[in-house]
């Protein structure tokens, strides 16, 4: 996983995300956490789906526990979303404390776009694009359509935000505190005085959290995303959970298979995360994963005449560098309000390659060394979140899971510094501040770092692409080593992710899966 915001299903660079889902969900932003009463009821139900009547999923022997069975057997009420009627959104009651379920409840937003039919109906296929934080159910409305025919046609597609992101009962700690998020860090040039601001910036946030939206913070964590996903499939009436999750939400799927590992139906994680990886090892490795990804661009941009930068790897990735520094020293001014730095430079670079979009990517370059940042503007544009509440929720869900964030002080991210230097030359001082971005968070962690295994699952898809930046490949192979049934799909390519991202090789290996239950070989490659 990226140690950044938009960790996940990156968007088509100049991809605008113009729609935002409301129906039922309109109205989560004010029932919020539900402690003693329950909402008002939305008006207008377009249909209502019968409970399963085989609720078996509740925990791993499966049974559901007697304080659980109310909201395994909750009635769905759906209707046509506001903003997009061909979509239907819906809500689910969950609970709070699946330890204490009286200790009240949280609300999930819920949306699908039914089957288009034309073949046998599966079930649903519940979609996440990762994150943590982003939104699923806005991931569903601007991608259902990428999705293929067949799939579309047996398959329901239904999304729901996490517990904590954006529709659902959402995390706001209401702060204007400005941190650096992970994956956006600072260069050091001087070291003491921005690990410094940075540690401020951490703890002023862990404080507004606390403060702000401290009853939910223990109860937004990727096992607690796990059952919700469980209660979901019960209601949809679906023996099995039959998944897609892309980076972050690898993580959640894998969790999900470990937690319910007979209720797992068919299950692809695009992008994996590795569940036994500790949070500094994250950091590390994705900044590694960065490296690689710069060196195969810089690597084909050297093969070509016109090529802005140099005519090496070595000669352009100096290139990189001066520009940074120069950028760091005085920031490239464009009218009297844009000014880009260093920083912004970095972020940019980071977005085409996990788009990849390597064209854009040498345009914006050889504007900087002009003095234009028109082109470099576009890449800054689609890094940029617009969903709400997905910083507040990257933080919350990413600091109750190990392998997500660790707990670093100052000094021991500057005594980390040479590692994160020596591993990636052009992206390590960007990404080893971001290790403190949990140290005051105020929720220990809840999720350890450890190997997932879900003995007696259904095959588990797992898709690695080798210079992946993002979710380095290696992540892959750990992924799939552990899942008793994982098998894996190799993509020989660049870019963060592979499936619904142009290969049809890979497209086509999966749909297979998905729609036919037809695994790809052994050591199946894509080119």
């Amino acid at each position: 996983m990226i140690p950044a915001r938009d960790a996940g299903r990156t968007p088509d660079v100049g991809r605008i995300r113009g729609r935002r889902l409301r129906g039922r969900v309109g109205v989560l932003g004010a029932c919020g956490l539900l402690l003693t009463a329950p909402c008002v009821a939305w008006p207008g139900a377009a249909s209502t789906v019968a409970p399963s009547a085989r609720v078996d999923g509740g925990t791993a022997d499966g049974g559901v526990p007697q304080g659980l069975r109310r909201y395994y057997q909750q009635g769905l009420v759906w209707e046509p979303c506001l903003d997009v009627p061909s979509f239907q959104c819906t809500e689910v009651k969950v609970p709070l404390d699946y330890a204490d379920p009286d200790a009240g409840d949280v609300l999930l937003a819920v949306t699908r776009k039914r089957a288009t039919g034309g073949g046998a109906r599966i079930g649903s296929l519940l979609v996440n694009p990762g994150g943590p934080g982003d939104s699923a159910v806005d991931y569903l409305a601007d991608g259902a359509d990428d999705f293929s025919p067949s799939v579309r046609a047996a398959y329901d597609l239904v999304a729901v935000d996490p517990r904590g992101v954006q529709y659902s009962t959402p995390v706001t700690c209401e702060s204007d505190t400005v941190t650096t998020a992970a994956g956006a860090g600072r260069r050091l040039s001087d070291e003491a005085v921005e690990i410094a601001s940075d540690e401020t910036g951490y703890a002023q946030l862990g404080n507004a959290c606390a403060k702000h939206a401290g009853r939910l913070l223990p109860h937004v964590g990727t096992v607690d995303a796990a059952r919700d996903m469980d209660v979901l499939r019960a209601l949809l009436g679906d023996d099995r959970l039959h998944y897609v999750g892309f980076s972050y939400g690898t993580y959640l799927g894998a969790t999900y298979a470990d937690l319910f590992p007979s209720r797992v139906g068919r299950m692809v994680l695009d992008g994996a995360v590795d569940p036994a990886m500790d949070g500094y090892q994250n950091f590390l490795q994705t900044a590694g994963g960065f490296q690689v990804a710069w060196e195969s661009f810089a690597a084909d941009c050297a093969a070509r005449p016109d090529c802005p930068l140099g005519h090496s790897v070595k000669e352009i990735s100096r290139t990189l560098d001066t520009l940074r520094r120069s950028l760091g020293r005085v920031p490239l001014q464009q009218g009297k309000d844009i000014s880009i730095t260093g920083d912004d430079l970095l972020v940019a670079v980071t977005t085409a390659l996990k788009a990849p979009a390597w064209d854009l990517l040498r345009e914006a370059l050889r504007g900087v060394l002009a003095g234009d940042t028109t082109v470099l503007q576009q890449l800054l544009g689609s890094s940029e979140d617009t969903s709400g509440n997905a910083g507040d929720a990257f933080f919350a869900i990413s600091c109750l899971s190990a392998p997500l964030a660790p707990r670093f002080t100052a000094a021991q991210v500057r005594a980390a510094l040479p590692q994160f230097r020596h591993t990636s030359p052009q992206f390590g001082e960007f990404y080893a501040p971001s290790l403190l971005q949990c140290a005051y968070w105020p929720v220990p962690p809840a999720q350890p770092a450890k190997p997932v295994s879900a003995p007696g699952a259904a095959p588990v898809l797992v898709v690695g692409t080798t210079r992946d930046p993002a979710t380095p490949y290696s992540w892959a192979k750990a992924l799939t080593r552990q899942l008793s049934s994982g098998r894996l799909l190799t993509y020989d390519g660049d870019g963060h992710l592979a499936y619904l991202r142009g290969s049809a090789c890979v497209d086509t290996a999966v749909d297979r899966y998905v729609t036919l239950g037809q695994l790809p070989p052994v050591g199946a490659t894509c080119t």
